[in-house]
């Protein structure tokens, strides 16, 4: 089976979307949107249908969580937007020492920075491998 190119510069719906976003630039497509999104519990685990990207979570301990990409990012120098998802001041941070190719890390904390168990939510920005 032979497999051919495929080239276009805007992406059009053939009128299942309403409103006035019906075309998307498909530089955009590439290089401006999330490759990852994901939003976690307490313990990490995933609501269907809350994740773009990810397979699966992991509870490292408190406010210590990963998530595996299914389809790996090119470098581990990529973007993280994260934050807590809930109520309650909280502090979230990509970690940038855990990250990899296919793993996207996140620490939750409270207010004066002690780790804490709680939902978050994160996008990675990068290119796929």
């Amino acid at each position: 089976m032979a497999f051919g190119t495929l080239a276009f510069d805007t992406l059009s719906t053939s009128g299942q979307i309403s409103g006035t976003a019906v075309s998307v630039d498909a530089d955009y497509l590439a290089y401006g949107s999330a490759k990852a999104r994901v939003t976690g519990g307490a313990d990490a685990a995933i609501p269907t249908g809350q994740s773009f990207n990810i397979s699966g979570g992991t509870d490292h301990g408190t406010g210590d969580y990963s998530y595996a990409f299914i389809n790996n990012l090119d470098s581990a120098s990529y973007t993280g937007a994260v934050a807590p998802h809930g109520g309650g001041l909280r502090l979230a941070t990509s970690n940038t020492v855990r990250n990899t190719t296919g793993v996207f890390s996140i620490y939750i904390g409270t207010s004066n920075s002690a780790a804490s168990d709680h939902g978050n939510c994160g996008a990675a920005f990068g290119d796929l491998a």
